[in-house]
C-alpha cells in the first residue's frame, strides 16, 4: 500500500493503549506466587517470599511502569531505584499471599477487579503479539524507501547569470566569455540583476520550481561549465552559467526509524481495534442518572439591589 510522504502526527485515541502496551500496569493484583519447593533459587530471581519467587523480570517491568527506565533499558541491581523496587514487590506479594490466605480473592468486588485486570493484560499482550508481528526492521526500511522515493528532493542547479535590456546586448555578452572573459565578472560589470550583481550573477542552488518557467527549462537541460541563453522573461534577457549539478540525499533511515515505529506501532493498533469493532455488534447503553434536584430561585432584584417582596418594608 503506497503511502503519501509520511506525516508522523500525535496519536490521542489510542496512545492510552500504546502506552500500556508491554507495561505492567501499577496497581494490577500480583502475579500467582511460584512455589519453590525448597529449590535452589533461579538465576533470574530478584527475592523469595515465602515459599515463592519474585522475578528480576518482574522488577524490570515494574521499573518501566514507574518510568524510572525507557523502553528498552535495564535497571542494575547495585541501583538504589532497583532495591526500593524489590521492597515494594515484596510488600506487594506478603499483602497478595495474606489476602489468598483468607480468602478474599472469592469475594465479589475481587472477581470484578480480578477480570477488569484480567482484560488488562490479556489486551496489552495481543498489542504485543500484533506489534511484533508488524513492527519490523523490514516493514520499517519498506516504509523508508517508500516514503525516500516519494519525497526524494529533486535535481538543483547552482547557476549565474547576467540580465541585459536587449538581445543583442546578451549576444555580446556570450560573446565575451566565449573569448575568455571571466563570467563573474561581467556579471559585476554588465548585469541589471542588482540582487545578484555584486556576486557575480551567483543564483545558488535552485530547483526546477525554484526559477521561472522559462529559465528553469533551459537550465536543466544544459549541461554543468556550459552558458545558455539568450533566455526572455519580463524582466529581460537572461545569460545563464552552469556552475553545478547536486542531487541531494533525504534523512538516512537511523535518523527516520523512531518517527517510522510509533507510525506502524499506530497504525497496527488502529487497524487491529477497527476491524474488532466491525466484526462486532457494539451498544452503547445511556446511563440512567437521576435528575439533578432543583435548587431553588434567587429572589428578583430592583435597580437599587433589593430583593422584592410582598408586603411592605416597616419604618
Amino acid at each position: 500500500m503506497k503511502r503519501g510522504c509520511y506525516k508522523w502526527t500525535p496519536i490521542s485515541r489510542f496512545a492510552g493503549l500504546i502506552l500500556a502496551a508491554g507495561l505492567a500496569a501499577c496497581g494490577s493484583p500480583a502475579p500467582e506466587p511460584v512455589e519453590t519447593d525448597e529449590l535452589a533459587l533461579p538465576d533470574n530471581a530478584a527475592a523469595r517470599v515465602g515459599e515463592t519467587i519474585i522475578y528480576n523480570s518482574s522488577v524490570q517491568r515494574e521499573a518501566l511502569a514507574q518510568g524510572v527506565i525507557a523502553e528498552g533499558e535495564r535497571l542494575g541491581e547495585g541501583d538504589a531505584d532497583y532495591e526500593r523496587i524489590v521492597d515494594e514487590l515484596i510488600d506487594q506479594r506478603l499483602l497478595a499471599i495474606e489476602a489468598r490466605r483468607r480468602g478474599l480473592q472469592q469475594s465479589p468486588e475481587a472477581r470484578r477487579r480480578l477480570a477488569a485486570a484480567e482484560e488488562r493484560i490479556l489486551g496489552n499482550i495481543l498489542l504485543e503479539t500484533e506489534i511484533a508481528a508488524n513492527v519490523t526492521d523490514e516493514s520499517a526500511r519498506r516504509i523508508y524507501s517508500e516514503q525516500t522515493e516519494l519525497a526524494r528532493p529533486g535535481e538543483q542547479i547552482r547557476a549565474r547569470h547576467i540580465l541585459v535590456a536587449t538581445e543583442d546586448a546578451a549576444e555580446a555578452i556570450i560573446g565575451l566569455a566565449e573569448d575568455g572573459r571571466d563570467f563573474a565578472e561581467l556579471a559585476i560589470q554588465y548585469s541589471e540583476d542588482i540582487a545578484t550583481r555584486v556576486q557575480g550573477g551567483d543564483l545558488g542552488y535552485f530547483t526546477r520550481d525554484g526559477v521561472l518557467a522559462e529559465i528553469s527549462d533551459v537550465a536543466f537541460s544544459t549541461a554543468e561549465g556550459e552558458m545558455a541563453g539568450p533566455i526572455q522573461t519580463e524582466a529581460g534577457w537572461h545569460v545563464l552559467l552552469i556552475i553545478d549539478r547536486r542531487a541531494p540525499e533525504g534523512p538516512s533511515f537511523d535518523e527516520v526509524r523512531p518517527s517510522i515505529v510509533r507510525f506502524l506501532t499506530y497504525e497496527t493498533i488502529s487497524t487491529l481495534v477497527e476491524n474488532l469493532r466491525e466484526e462486532t455488534r457494539i451498544e452503547v447503553i445511556a446511563a440512567d442518572l437521576p435528575e439533578p434536584a432543583g435548587e431553588p430561585a434567587e429572589p428578583e432584584t430592583d435597580a437599587d439591589g433589593l430583593a422584592d417582596t410582598d408586603g411592605e418594608i416597616e419604618n
